[in-house]
């Protein structure tokens, strides 16, 4: 379950890094201005889809963080410092051996990565 207090300590968080005021925040992720009022307020609690408009608007955003504070904000940081490196390939191989055509890693955000050799 999602501590109200904390959570719109998160989105708090978020606005701050962003230099974003709640009506500028509010016009960004589309949502009426009072949402964010309520929302900040305790008045109201959020829906899945005001968090994920949150999560798809700002892409350093990751939902577990912003949902129960696990994890790290900005997260782009964090996946910048773990971005797999491409690892070369022997090119000749004997006949009967198998090869490794491709490679392809998933991220939990639920985007990915492909290499092909």
């Amino acid at each position: 379950m999602v501590n109200g207090l904390e959570f719109t300590t998160r989105i708090k968080e978020v606005m701050n890094y962003h230099k974003l005021s709640a009506s500028l925040f509010a016009d960004k992720i589309g949502v009426q201005r009072s949402s964010i009022s309520h929302i900040l307020s305790g008045r109201n609690k959020p829906s899945l889809d005001f968090i994920l408009k949150i999560t798809n608007t700002f892409q350093d955003v990751d939902i577990y963080w912003l949902l129960n504070g696990k994890g790290n904000f900005p997260k782009k940081d964090i996946e910048k410092r773990f971005t797999p490196t491409p690892i070369p390939v022997e090119t000749k191989q004997p006949k009967n051996q198998k090869g490794i055509q491709r490679i392809v890693v998933f991220y939990n955000d639920g985007t990915f990565e492909e290499y092909i050799k």
